[in-house]
């Protein structure tokens, strides 16, 4: 259900805007089942390192991983937990995950330990809608949301999150998506400067 939800065109309209923007040795947050490697510019990727906790999405992935011609490899971890040296990888991406993980300030804090200084993270996450009616909404059915949606919170607060973590946005973009129903269609992108 996730996998189907998140590979609509829509977000792939916003996957476009920030996954080709990544070069070098890429770490991704919530590979999932390969719904970025599409998306991103061969010729500025050397390779892609996926974090995700679930193995069954990454059998998925596999049709995905076989079709782009740089190296994808998989660690089985959640974002809170990136087995790599610090400032080992040129630029992070992360789109739709930071609403499932468990400590997403954990995650961007280990994003910012693994990009070298100067990188760059690229995201879209959907989050907390800056209309109070919307975020009252968010926030009553969030509880049952996560239930059914694999662990997903409709009502974080993406760009604070980054803050907490320290992390600086020089680009942040938001729009409701369209035909998407507000309480799930806040979305929020741009680039975080490590």
């Amino acid at each position: 259900m996730i996998n189907c939800a998140c590979g609509s065109g829509t977000f792939h309209k916003q996957r476009d805007k920030v996954v080709p923007r990544a070069l070098g040795k890429v770490v991704e947050i919530g590979i999932g089942t390969g719904l970025n490697l599409t998306h991103y510019d061969p010729a500025k990727v050397e390779c892609v390192i996926g974090i995700d906790p679930s193995a069954k999405s990454w059998e998925l992935a596999q049709e995905r991983v076989k079709a782009v011609p740089f190296h994808v490899e998989y660690r089985g971890l959640s974002g809170d937990q990136i087995p790599l040296e610090d400032n080992s990888m040129d630029s992070a991406v992360v789109t739709y995950s930071l609403c499932t993980i468990p400590d997403p300030v954990a995650a961007l804090l280990e994003l910012k330990r693994v990009v070298k200084s100067g990188g760059s993270i690229h995201f879209s996450e959907h989050g907390l809608a800056p209309e109070d009616g919307v975020m009252k909404w968010q926030n009553r059915i969030n509880p049952i949301w996560k239930r059914i949606a694999g662990g997903c919170h409709i009502n974080r607060d993406i760009a604070g999150l980054f803050a907490t973590a320290g992390i600086a946005l020089p680009e942040l973009e938001t729009m409701y998506l369209p035909k998407t129903p507000k309480i799930a269609g806040f979305n929020v992108w741009g680039r975080a400067e490590v």
